[in-house]
């Protein structure tokens, strides 16, 4: 039986970076010109730091990952068969995206833009595989960490946390080579999917799991920031000397302990909000959707934006540089835009993107009926 709250906490993770990424990802686009220029407004208004700690809810993803990976976890099932269902979901809306914007950049170079322009568009798109292609190796070795679970129990998330923060003095303190910073791609995101598997082995259930983390990561957090010098926002900002997701650095994995705790605290009463059936048809609506929402907000987003510009021009909060606080009043508007956008992108890509209907009435693959079958696992006295 799957876990509605747990759902509704994965809707919330993907709700999070499409906001996030909406909000912070600003194109400055000189008029006359094909030429796009990436700016964040994090860069001009540090102010604006806290909207990347309630955005950046990457932890929350890989949580829930390692939550329904253990759940889903089934011994009779061999391990490719079982890596090939839990995939499918995944692979499949892969390639519609990628073939779209092959003949998108060809109309985009013949309208002028030019190759770094559209090398910025492209990259824009493409940047969120580097989450998919984690969650896979992951996804992949979820026996291994149930394992492992099984033999270090919280040990093994302490271990986790000390090797990142090893990899991290290695980069910032003792002059080791720079390149070793992305093996906490692995460790770093490897942490919050462990205590995801141990959710799901029956560990973290007390609302007192769920403070200590909460706590003692956002307190670790600003340590790291106040005393350490770790960069205060949780995402990426343009120009900044160290990013705490490009690897992600120490700060970035107790980001995600304290992003756990308030997980754990809010899976009760999200659990008593999906009991209404509105809520759940909503909540359940959005995952089936989680792929196509993941994959398609960038496009999205860059089809208004191209497009605002070939028909309008330059116009504020859209195309106009993000270093000032008008500018975030400007872009609030293009949000319901861009949704409007991503809902329509994304009646058009579903069919590609879901299997096919069942077998019809006629079709010799069709199932069995259980009821017309006898049950021969069934002796008689």
């Amino acid at each position: 039986m799957r876990d509605r709250a747990v759902d509704a906490l994965r809707a919330l993770a993907i709700l999070g970076v499409v906001l996030g990424h909406w909000l912070v990802t600003a194109f400055v686009m000189p008029e006359g010109t094909g030429d796009v220029r990436v700016a964040s407004p994090l860069a001009a208004m540090p102010g604006l730091v806290p909207i990347s700690w309630v955005l950046q809810t990457l932890a929350v993803f890989f949580l829930v990952g390692g939550y329904s990976a253990a759940r889903g976890l089934r011994r009779e099932e061999p391990w490719a068969v079982r890596l090939r269902r839990r995939l499918a979901r995944l692979a499949r809306p892969l390639p519609v995206l990628l073939v779209a914007w092959v003949p998108a950049l060809a109309v985009l170079r013949l309208a002028g833009y030019t190759p770094d322009g559209l090398y910025t568009l492209a990259k824009l798109v493409v940047s969120p595989l580097w989450f998919l292609c984690v969650y896979v190796v992951l996804t992949a070795l979820a026996p291994a960490v149930v394992a492992l679970w099984h033999r270090l129990g919280m040990w093994g998330a302490v271990l986790l946390v000390a090797a990142t923060g090893a990899v991290d003095a290695g980069r910032f303190a003792l002059g080791a080579p720079g390149w070793i910073g992305w093996a906490t791609v692995l460790t770093g995101w490897l942490l919050p999917f462990y205590l995801g598997v141990a959710w799901a082995e029956g560990a973290l259930r007390g609302r007192r799991a769920g403070l200590v983390l909460l706590v003692g990561g956002a307190a670790a957090t600003a340590l790291l920031v106040v005393r350490a010098g770790y960069p205060a926002s949780m995402v990426g900002v343009p120009g900044a000397a160290v990013s705490n997701l490009s690897p992600p650095t120490l700060a970035a994995v107790t980001f995600g302990l304290a992003q756990t705790g308030l997980a754990l605290l809010l899976h009760g009463p999200l659990t008593r909000w999906t009991r209404h059936a509105r809520n759940h048809r909503a909540v359940a609506a959005a995952n089936r959707s989680a792929m196509t929402v993941f994959l398609w907000h960038q496009t999205a987003m860059l089809t208004v934006t191209v497009g605002a510009f070939a028909a309008a021009g330059a116009l504020p909060g859209l195309h106009t540089a993000p270093d000032r606080p008008l500018w975030l009043a400007e872009r609030l508007p293009w949000l319901a835009v861009f949704g409007a956008a991503l809902a329509a992108i994304g009646a058009l890509v579903r069919r590609f993107e879901r299997p096919g209907p069942p077998p019809g009435p006629h079709s010799p693959r069709r199932p069995p009926n259980p009821a017309r079958v006898p049950d021969v696992t069934r002796t008689t006295p």
